[in-house]
């Protein structure tokens, strides 16, 4: 069997109308409807609330604290592409800050997800280019160390794809697999729908949970015939 080479050039991504519908649903939203899977760990959130995107992945692999193979993936990535780069949730060293997000932002990259620390929030807020990190370090990295490209990463605790769907806001980064978001869209239209009639009923008056007393019986907390 012929070993994969470390940096894989072509794959296939999530087409580009498929992205702008389903980048109108929040992170949240998708989320549920994919069986709340797909959101990374709560350590990678963006620098500032207001940030937000959409895009397809652009998967790299990194050493802690070393940006050798981030240059390589800007080098080859396609407008709309978002770095995801699992850089093993270091926090010692930045990854990356103000010169290399101007530079993803003149490429066209919609985002940079960080599993590692970026550095120079205070420019690239400026700049109101997405980026999502596990914090800040002003230390900057090493360019030496051999990585990957384009091959499945574990960010935040979850397996990314290269092409997947992948959206960010303030409450997070929510990832789903290329062959699945399509389907998911139609369902996240009628979870919109849903929730925004709830909250309606909610204004009005109707603010009891219709679920809550059988959910504590089947959970033993209530016995038949009991109520709250």
């Amino acid at each position: 069997m012929s070993k994969l080479p470390d940096i894989i050039r072509h794959f296939e991504r999530v087409p580009a109308h498929i992205v702008q519908e389903a980048s109108v649903f929040q992170p949240a939203i998708l989320a549920d409807v994919a069986g709340r899977r797909g959101a990374l760990h709560g350590r990678i959130k963006a620098l500032r609330p207001h940030m937000k995107f959409a895009g397809t992945a652009f998967t790299v692999e990194v050493r802690p604290g070393d940006n050798l193979m981030i240059h390589a993936a800007m080098a080859m990535a396609k407008p709309g592409d978002v770095l995801v780069v699992d850089g093993k949730a270091d926090q010692t060293a930045a990854l990356m800050g103000t010169i290399m997000m101007t530079a993803c932002k003149q490429l066209g990259i919609a985002a940079v997800v960080l599993d590692g620390a970026a550095r120079d929030s205070l420019e690239i807020e400026e700049m109101d280019f997405p980026v999502f990190s596990v914090g800040t370090n002003p230390n900057g990295p090493t360019k030496l160390v051999p990585g990957r490209i384009g091959h499945p990463v574990s960010v935040g605790g979850v397996t990314v794809h290269p092409g997947d769907f992948i959206t960010g806001d303030a409450d997070g980064v929510v990832v789903v697999e290329r062959e699945k978001i399509e389907s998911l869209i139609p369902l996240a239209t009628k979870k919109v729908k849903d929730e925004a009639a709830r909250i309606e009923a909610i204004k009005g008056g109707d603010t009891n949970a219709k679920w809550l007393v059988s959910a504590l019986r089947s959970a033993g907390v209530l016995q038949e015939g009991e109520t709250l």
